[in-house]
């Protein structure tokens, strides 16, 4: 079952018409479903796929050889090129005169068995682009390789490509297309158990309550989400240890550097790196209150659901996990779901924003999205809001996002309104996104002030 990629397969099909070379690199994490979009992309086209595998150079061309061969003379072979460079200049004289993928899956894993590979292609690139009709299609996972060794500044193949994507996990309203026959709130909550991703998305059930796939996966030893994030940062990062360190001191509410550095032991200069990478990996994300670029009240927090759910409930659960104590832990986990779904609800509400600004249906076209944490002069105390979104210094709008069982009354958008004021735009909107619905009091407010949306969960879906 393949599920959407539509933004990707139009490009990757708009340069495949040109009809003349086109080289395109296709990257990200683990499991976001790549080879799923290629083997979708190539379907019935003319085309050689061949993936790498961690072994040393000379099995990697046998196998490439047999893809190459295979394609050209339909007869399965033990026969194999001399040298990457034979096999790659064959697959571009193929291509001189029709249209030829040739799609190289989990490439970094080939180029660090040939440490010659990317001259290589970079030679017969430019040997032949002007005269062969390839689509060459580079695809790794190796987040970091893919960037320092195909698309730096510095990489042999650089200014070679014409095309790249980053592939990313699904938002809430393209994972929600994996769920059928789920009631509208479990689609939120498995959204936030597992994220985007679609390999996760596919260990779920929505022919099962949210407590049976919690149980099924995360709370079952024989599970594939049971050792996920550590199975991934093993294959990802060469020092795992440090890295899941620092993800359980974040999950743990140390958000600073500072508190990450003293939690885990290490100064705040090695932590740094560790968290960049982790950033790069779509695992934690670096939070500054809207409007400030730079600022020491910076915080880090975890993006990718699944890691978050797993490092806030299992982790330190798992010793009872493994002896079989599922219905145990879930009766921990449920009372927490509410809480825990705030933070994805504001995730939602915000990819919600974006999608009406891209339809032309916000009343503020802002630049950017954001959260705001700071000082309340006024109050004396910090505040902070969900959401807000500037369109220029003199207009902007601020939400506030609700994931509860009561309704949304009018003291919310009161605070709302007050909090806005700590700001010197003169043109205001203001959202209030609720699960349940709002009270009539909150209603009649927003309708007579004019300047306010309300926005049901109900609603978005």
């Amino acid at each position: 079952m393949f599920i959407g990629r539509d933004k990707e397969l139009n490009g990757l099909d708009k340069l495949y018409k040109s009809d003349k070379f086109e080289f395109v690199v296709i990257y990200g994490r683990r499991r976001v479903g790549k080879t799923a979009l290629i083997n979708q992309f190539i379907g019935n086209k003319k085309s050689i796929y061949f993936m790498g595998i961690e072994s040393n150079e000379k099995q990697n061309l046998e196998n490439l050889s047999k893809s190459i061969i295979e394609f050209s003379s339909g007869i399965q072979t033990e026969t194999s090129f001399a040298s990457f460079q034979a096999a790659l200049e064959y697959a571009f004289k193929l291509a001189e005169n029709e249209r030829l993928i040739l799609a190289m899956d989990e490439y970094p894993y080939v180029a660090r068995s040939s440490k010659s590979l990317a001259s290589t292609l970079q030679l017969l690139i430019d040997k032949y682009k002007d005269t062969s009709k390839l689509m060459l299609i580079l695809c790794g996972s190796s987040m970091s390789y893919m960037e320092d060794h195909v698309l730096a500044y510095k990489a042999p193949l650089y200014g070679r490509r014409t095309a790249q994507m980053k592939i990313l996990p699904f938002d809430f309203e393209e994972s929600c297309r994996y769920f059928h026959n789920l009631a509208d709130e479990d689609k939120a909550l498995l959204y936030g158990i597992v994220g985007g991703t679609p390999q996760y998305l596919l260990q779920m059930s929505d022919k099962l309550s949210i407590e049976e796939n919690i149980k099924n996966t995360y709370l079952n030893p024989m599970s594939f989400l049971y050792e996920e994030p550590i199975n991934l940062l093993k294959q990802e990062v060469r020092e795992p240890a440090i890295y899941n360190a620092i993800i359980t001191a974040i999950a743990t509410g140390h958000t600073r550097m500072s508190e990450i550095s003293s939690k885990i032991g290490e100064n705040t200069n090695i932590c740094s790196n560790y968290i960049k990478n982790l950033i790069n990996l779509g695992i934690i994300k670096k939070e500054t209150p809207y409007g400030e670029k730079e600022s020491k009240k910076s915080i880090y927090s975890i993006e990718d659901n699944m890691f978050y759910f797993w490092y806030r409930f299992v982790l330190d659960n798992n010793s009872v996990i493994a002896r079989g104590a599922a219905d145990l832990i879930y009766k921990r986990i449920e009372p927490q779901l509410s809480d825990y779904m705030g933070r994805v609800f504001e995730e939602i509400c915000m990819q919600y924003l974006w999608k009406q600004l891209l339809v032309g249906n916000s009343p503020i076209e802002f630049i950017s999205l954001g959260r705001w944490w700071g000082n309340d002069p006024i109050q004396r105390c910090q505040t902070e809001i969900d959401i807000m979104g500037e369109q220029d210094s003199e207009t902007a709008l601020f939400a506030e996002c609700k994931w509860r069982n009561e309704k949304v009354d009018l003291d919310i958008l009161e605070t709302l309104i007050r909090r806005s004021k700590l700001f010197r735009y003169t043109k205001v909107h203001y959202y209030l996104f609720s699960k349940s619905g709002f009270t009539k009091g909150c209603m009649d407010r927003g309708k007579e002030m004019g300047n306010v949306t309300l926005v049901s969960y109900a609603d978005m879906l």
